[in-house]
């Protein structure tokens, strides 16, 4: 099979050098292999997305020299796709209603690094029909108790990572999705989260190799889980590590890192930054 990677940012605010140093490792990675890149936009929060923001990313890119296959993949219009792989999870008994909150669980939102393991179960279907009709918000939670029975154990599950975890992981590793708890796959305002769209997505596009920070790394557990239970086939990954500003912090929107629209603005040239870039990449 071809090799094939991907880049899939969220259009939810301006580009930064992080994210250019994510983008081009792949990209490079892909011409050095005689692969395909191609790009994925994430935009499935609709109430944090904005159209102005996915085409300055668009522009961004390419300002970098980038290219990639057409038509790009938007996550928003392929929500059929990812309820019909709900529906075949929830027909299986491998989700379940939940009407805990995020504060209730003391569970962040993000994707990245480890989270609390909560391991939780559906309520009664008399008191589950109460709190529909109340209307209550609930999220569809996957089970890892039902997962596990379905699989009989997780112990063969495992994935290949060429690159490195963030305390120097590298080679076969065994996957423990326990870890992660019973994540969310879907909420009401949300049709699908993260981690399902991601491994239907990688599959769908023919991604080989995941190339992505090592921030990343732990959620690679969950989605081996994902990719067994739906049957999909497992990528080779390649987390790289974070490139940190001068305070020592990785790059990252919610901090204001200054965008790639601003060092433009400043005067830098897509070879002067791929040149930092690059040099960074070699060490």
């Amino acid at each position: 099979m071809r090799f094939t990677t991907r880049f899939a940012p969220s259009p939810t605010g301006f580009l930064h050098r992080g994210h250019a140093f994510s983008a081009l490792t792949a990209f490079q990675a892909a011409q050095a292999a005689g692969g395909r890149f191609v790009l994925r936009i994430a935009d499935i929060d609709a109430t944090r997305c904005r159209p102005d923001y996915e085409a300055a990313l668009l522009e961004d890119l390419a300002w970098l020299g980038l290219t990639w296959e057409i038509p790009v993949r938007r996550q928003s219009q392929h929500l059929d796709h990812y309820q019909a792989a709900l529906e075949a999870l929830r027909a299986r008994g491998l989700i379940y209603r939940c009407f805990r909150t995020r504060k209730e669980l003391d569970i962040g939102r993000a994707p990245h690094g480890p989270q609390a393991a909560f391991e939780g179960a559906p309520l009664p279907e008399a008191e589950q029909a109460e709190r529909l009709a109340r209307g209550e918000a609930f999220a569809w939670r996957l089970s890892l108790a039902a997962a596990r029975e379905a699989l009989q154990g997780f112990e063969s599950l495992s994935f290949i990572e060429e690159g490195r975890g963030p305390e120097g992981q590298s080679g076969l590793i065994p996957a423990r999705p326990d870890l992660a708890g019973d994540i969310v796959l879907a909420r009401k305002d949300v049709g699908v989260a993260y981690h399902l769209a991601v491994v239907l997505d990688d599959a769908l596009q023919g991604v080989t190799h995941v190339i992505r920070g090592e921030d990343l790394f732990e959620a690679t557990h969950i989605q081996r889980l994902l990719q067994a239970l739906l049957d999909l086939p497992t990528p080779v990954y390649r987390h790289h590590r974070l490139l940190l500003g001068p305070d020592g912090k990785r790059y990252a929107k919610r901090d204001r890192a200054q965008t790639l629209r601003e060092l433009r603005a400043a005067g830098l040239t897509p070879a002067m930054l791929q040149a930092e870039l690059g040099l960074l990449l070699t060490q």
